[in-house]
């Protein structure tokens, strides 16, 4: 059982790093939906509304957080904005989640917050730059 966890303490930073590609790369569809239409065939946002701008943050910060650049600041902002998506666009909808369609709100809310604490991990473009300083 030990070496089972060291095992797993060795592999820890790099799935942290798998976390954050992840989420970035599921995130980024929501942006480009609310900018460009698209995956999807919806309307696109205007730029200067509120959905504009959240599409806005979800498709770059998304890459930011693909690319592990500034992560913790932008894992931050968008913690703070799928909370705020939340509670504008599903608590009023009923108070669970699973009633009111949040749960990838929450979800999201959640892995940036922890992103935000924990960092982007080793294969991160903010690993790379802390190391040529």
């Amino acid at each position: 059982m030990k070496n089972f966890d060291q095992l797993l303490d060795s592999w820890s930073p790099r799935l942290l790093s798998l976390l954050r590609i992840v989420t970035g790369f599921l995130f980024i569809p929501h942006g480009m939906q609310k900018l460009f239409g698209m995956p999807g065939g919806k309307e696109a946002s205007e730029l200067f509304s509120l959905m504009g701008f959240a599409g806005s943050l979800e498709f770059f910060g998304g890459i930011l957080i693909l690319l592990g650049l500034f992560t913790r600041l932008t894992a931050f902002i968008l913690s703070g904005q799928m909370a705020f998506a939340y509670f504008m666009a599903h608590a009023p909808k009923g108070f669970l989640p699973i009633i009111n369609n949040g749960e990838l709100a929450v979800l999201y809310c959640f892995a940036f917050l922890y992103l935000c604490a924990a960092g982007p991990g080793p294969w991160s473009l903010d690993e790379l730059r802390r190391k040529r300083l």
